[in-house]
């Protein structure tokens, strides 16, 4: 029985090792080539779906995976369990069956970034799933009691992620509500943290993660943090020279940071 959990977290490391890998050939690609959706969309990226069901389809799996790896575990109902299952699936309820239907428009996604997307979203929910719900457990039976809930890595790490989400929902607010109805002009956003990054949606998402990374205080957590912000730094840097041509003016004067507040 100790043999079969050694291997399995040996091959679980790997796998992550591996994850680590890809996220930095993500991040390298990203600052030669411009993620195709949202403002960066072109029609080289092939065929294109509604972007409401896009945002739907892309960010169910990642929900359905973490809501099956829990119901599955026999420590589902233990406390510290239950709270890390119900932060990720409030983050993860509110972005497939919330956000998609409070996008305004009529834009489209590629269907090959959505297929990308739901990859990720498989693998990512997989990976937080079998390592807090079935690995840990296991590996780590003393970690994640009742005392973990009063230790300083949880509160610090809950604290951190619900000041991303805070930022992350206002911020995506902010976006929806640039212009009236009728209007199609384009505008720089300049409420909440967009007063200091163009990427303010962004570094919400990313200090989630990185709440959620240090609440956990995983290798898993840490790695989901990682992939994010291989994915939306480089993306986070396309939107400021996109604002930066469009808004030469005003940008300058305002001094504003990418997605990092005063460093990037």
């Amino acid at each position: 029985m100790l043999m079969e959990i050694s291997t399995a977290l040996e091959s679980f490391h790997d796998f992550l090792f591996i994850l680590f890998l890809v996220g930095l050939v993500v991040f390298v690609s990203l600052y030669f080539v411009d993620a195709g959706y949202g403002k960066m969309r072109t029609e080289k990226w092939g065929p294109a779906i509604n972007n409401k069901v896009g945002w739907c389809l892309m960010e169910m799996p990642v929900f359905v995976v973490m809501l099956y790896l829990w119901a599955q575990s026999e420590v589902k109902f233990q406390l510290p369990y239950l709270i890390f299952f119900l932060i990720f699936q409030f983050h993860y309820f509110q972005r497939s069956f919330i956000f998609p239907f409070l996008l305004k428009g009529n834009s489209k996604m590629p269907l090959s970034i959505m297929a990308f997307s739901v990859i990720w979203n498989l693998v990512n929910g997989y990976i937080q799933g079998y390592w807090l719900f079935h690995l840990a457990p296991q590996v780590m039976p003393n970690i994640y009691t009742v005392a973990w809930l009063t230790d300083w890595r949880f509160i610090l790490g809950i604290a951190i992620f619900i000041c991303g989400w805070v930022i992350n929902m206002h911020s995506d607010h902010v976006i929806r509500h640039l212009r009236k109805p009728g209007d199609t002009n384009h505008y720089l956003p300049k409420k909440g943290m967009y007063k200091y990054v163009t990427s303010a949606n962004y570094l919400g998402e990313i200090t989630e993660w990185l709440g959620f990374a240090i609440l956990t205080w995983s290798w898993a957590g840490l790695s989901f943090f990682w992939f994010s912000c291989c994915n939306l730094v480089p993306r986070a840097n396309s939107i400021y020279h996109r604002y930066k041509q469009e808004f030469a003016d005003e940008f300058d004067e305002k001094k504003l940071k990418r997605i990092i507040p005063f460093i990037y």
